[in-house]
């Protein structure tokens, strides 16, 4: 922005210190957000490929693995552990009776995010997704690996600029560019 279009006070300009301008904006760190991608890519991947081809999740029982799943959640929440009750609220009035589409929802999902980290496409929105389910499934209980599964998508979702770079990315980003930097089609013409 030009200086003349800032008003006085109205932003606060804090240099960005090297370390996390080489992570977060530079290509010099893609390498390093390369690996990350892969390895939660292929976590993802692999786990909505199983849900796929499980018939609790997709085939004639679909909703049934949800189920199971929500059920054991409510019973921490019961027991006053794991599970808040607005969460439990959440699961039991809205995410139980839509099981089935909640099972298609998961099982697709992860896999969309699996793959969009793997191609590096659109890196940052699947990574945003991918924490979103971490949280989702930490909400519910389940520990596991979500707690370094969403610490890994919040880092990538910081590198979004640069995370891509060896993916996809690196063309649809210049391609697509950012809606805060688009030009109205009005002031064009």
């Amino acid at each position: 922005m030009a200086r003349h279009n800032l008003r006085e006070g109205q932003y606060v300009v804090v240099p960005e210190n090297p370390v996390s301008m080489f992570l977060f904006s530079s290509t010099r760190s893609a390498w390093i957000w390369l690996i990350v991608r892969l390895y939660l890519g292929y976590t993802w991947l692999t786990s909505g490929i199983k849900k796929l081809s499980a018939d609790a999740w997709t085939g004639e029982n679909a909703g049934a693995a949800i189920q199971g799943f929500v059920k054991g959640a409510l019973a921490k929440a019961e027991e006053g552990k794991d599970v808040t009750g607005w969460y439990a609220s959440f699961l039991e009035n809205f995410v139980l009776p839509n099981a089935k589409l909640f099972a298609y929802m998961v099982a697709f999902g992860e896999v969309l995010v699996g793959l969009g980290l793997i191609l590096g496409l659109l890196t940052g929105i699947a990574a945003f997704f991918g924490g979103l389910m971490n949280a989702s499934f930490l909400f519910a209980g389940t520990v596991s690996t979500n707690p370094l599964l969403f610490i890994l998508a919040t880092w990538l979702i910081l590198a979004w600029k640069v995370a891509g770079w060896y993916g996809l990315d690196r063309w649809a980003l210049p391609l697509l560019g950012t809606p805060w930097s688009r030009r109205s089609r009005r002031s064009v013409e």
